[in-house]
This record gives C-alpha cells, structure tokens and sequence, in this order.
C-alpha cells in the first residue's frame, strides 16, 4: 500500500482536481492522508465532501497554521502505507503514475524512486515544460541542488523507515530526500512524464531572494553547517541550479 501525503492550505482552487488524480490512479492500494493547515477557505468542507464516497481518503485537521512540514510530519506520523509519496494541494498526477512507479522499484530494487514532470499554470493550463528525471541521484548532487520534484518522489518505508520533515519553513522535503538518501545510497529517476506541476506566483524559486535565503537556512540550519561551509555550498547550488540543472528543462508542444 502507498500512503499519499498531502497538505492543504487555502486551496479550494485546486484540491478537487488534486484529490480526482488520485483516485483515478491504476494502482489501487493507497492512502490518501490529507492535513488541513487551518484553512480559512472551503478547503476543509471540499475534502470533506470526499470522505463519503472514498474510504481510503482521510482527513486530519490543524488548528493553527503551523506550515507545510509540520503538516507532513502529522500524516506521516499515521502513515500506515508500505511505501510513502507526495503530492501538495495543487498539484496532478497522471493516472498511471503509482503503478509506473512500483513496478519500476520492485524490478530495480530501488528504496527511493522519482520521475520526469511536467509545468502548468495556475489556470491548469500547459507551459509547454518538461523537467526530465536524472537517471539516477546521488546524496553528494542531491546536497547541490533539489533535483527530486516533491510531487513524484515515492520511498519504500520497508526499506528506509519513515522519514520527517525537519522544523524549517520552507525547502523541507529538500533536507528530507537528502536524509533518505544518506541511507538508501541512490534514488532512481523515470524518464517518463507521471504528474503537473503548478506554477505559482508566489512559489520560491519564482523570488531570487527567497530561493537564497531559504536554501542558505537548509546548509545553515537544517544541515547545521558552519557559516563558511554553508557559504561554499550556497554557492555550488547557484552555479548548480542556474547552469547545470536549467539543462533538465525542455520544451515540449
């Protein structure tokens, strides 16, 4: 069983669409655990409306607004799943992409896999962006930049354990592949296109200033580098994430 982990924040917008695309996956066997970080929207009654005609979808609901890894953290805490993935509020996953995904771990013997994605808009419109999959990643490339997109990472509990997020504001699932790396050795990367991302206007990496602060707090702060280390390291993922990972996105029709 895979235990799909989604927090939900403000997303009356999005969350139905989000919820259809994982009931409507070919691999059947699966959790949806989705935590309400105190809404202040129809968010709450929309996932409500679900519960009644899906028993595998739950709802966990947080009083105050306490952010997207504390939020992670409490449904990964009830998880009973095999195998862990996920997928934020916003945004879609492709039918086939649990079953692509287990398959491909189950025949490689792979603890930690992710995939190929593609960009949307907020309207769900197409960007015409493809961001292609390493084949494979190591903590060390991992430790320059992200290159696990959140919404197709999936780990085998079995294997690794349950993995939290560390208690920073953003960048959280960053610092917790590179934990999940440390003792799986190697994620493995699909080439194949299995979910949409949304690009919002107010996500990190569309702030320049943001993406470096909140990147510097992962080497300072969750990683508990010293300042000159953390310094070098801010330093690889500029160079890393403006010439080397840029080469991962291709346009598509």
């Amino acid at each position: 069983m895979v235990s799909i982990i989604t927090p939900s924040y403000n997303s009356e917008q999005f969350i139905a669409t989000t919820i259809q695309s994982v009931i409507d996956q070919t691999h059947k066997d699966w959790e949806l655990i989705l935590v309400d970080d105190a809404s202040m929207d129809d968010t709450y009654s929309i996932i409500s409306g679900f519960l009644k005609t899906d028993n595998r979808i739950k709802l966990l609901k947080q009083e105050k607004n306490l952010g997207t890894g504390a939020a992670r953290n409490l449904a990964i805490k009830v998880a009973q799943g095999n195998y862990i993935a996920f997928l934020d509020a916003d945004d879609i996953w492709k039918p086939t992409k649990l079953e692509t995904q287990l398959k491909y771990m189950k025949n490689n013997n792979a603890a930690i896999c992710f995939s190929s994605y593609e960009l949307i808009n907020e309207q769900g419109e197409p960007l015409h962006k493809l961001i292609i999959a390493l084949p494979k990643l190591s903590y060390k490339k991992q430790l320059k930049c992200n290159y696990i997109g959140n919404l197709t990472g999936i780990y085998n509990v079995d294997i690794l354990g349950k993995a939290y997020m560390p208690e920073i504001r953003k960048r959280q699932d960053w610092v917790m592949w590179l934990n999940l790396l440390k003792k799986g050795g190697v994620a493995f990367g699909i080439k194949e296109s299995l979910a949409y991302y949304r690009v919002r206007k107010d996500s990190v990496s569309a702030n320049k200033r943001n993406l470096i602060t909140y990147n510097f707090a992962v080497y300072r702060k969750a990683l508990g580098f010293s300042f000159t280390k953390s310094t070098k390291y801010l330093a690889l993922f500029l160079y890393e994430y403006f010439f080397v990972k840029s080469k991962q996105t291709k346009s598509i029709n």
